[in-house]
């Protein structure tokens, strides 16, 4: 065999072997959520002039993305209901059974199921937001801070969702003359490598 070739083949099998970890480590990204650094707002309109801001500061779960399917997204975030706080008294009464019922519902859960890319640093989310043991369709605006498929996985990634629901929905329809009926949901989370 000529000399050259065989010197090109063994460098290839080089390479090969070098990126061979890569390379079957990029059929997926997976992250799980910084719990420190992340908080879900839901804000309604209040008397129809103003608007009340629930936080909820305590959420987990995990981000996973597949270069061999782009828009395909394992996301699930789980929100801690129970820690949920307005800052005045009305945290009583959301906790309550008229709004997220605690006590039998702990836990709001987010789950993403389709990524669709709009931008180089932004995309679309469908998914399901289950709250009070009902399951509704979501779709989030989400940023990133950088574009997903650029890190390899490796360094951290912040996003910001943003959504609207329909709390009566959820079966949450006290005081309609008060409370408006339109929920702006934003999730605010920094992923780390998992």
């Amino acid at each position: 065999m000529p000399r050259f070739p065989l010197r090109f083949l063994v460098l290839l099998a080089a390479l090969f072997t070098m990126l061979q970890p890569a390379l079957g480590a990029a059929g997926d990204l997976r992250y799980v959520i910084d719990k420190s650094a992340s908080h879900v707002d839901a804000k309604v309109p209040f008397f129809g002039i103003a608007s009340k801001t629930a936080k909820f500061p305590d959420m987990s779960g995990t981000f996973n993305l597949s270069f061999a399917n782009l828009e395909a997204l394992d996301m699930v975030v789980d929100i801690d209901a129970r820690t949920l706080t307005t800052g005045d008294a009305q945290t009583n009464t959301l906790k309550g059974r008229s709004f997220f019922d605690v006590a039998h519902h702990p836990t709001v859960r987010f789950v993403g199921k389709r990524l669709k890319m709009t931008g180089d640093r932004t995309a679309e989310v469908e998914g399901q937001i289950t709250a009070r043991g009902v399951t509704r369709p979501i779709r989030l605006a989400v940023t990133f801070s950088v574009p997903p498929f650029s890190t390899g996985g490796t360094q951290p990634i912040s996003i910001v969702g943003t959504g609207v629901i329909d709390r009566r929905q959820f079966g949450m329809t006290a005081f309609p003359w008060i409370i408006g009926a339109m929920v702006n949901v934003t999730i605010r989370a920094r992923m780390v490598p998992s």
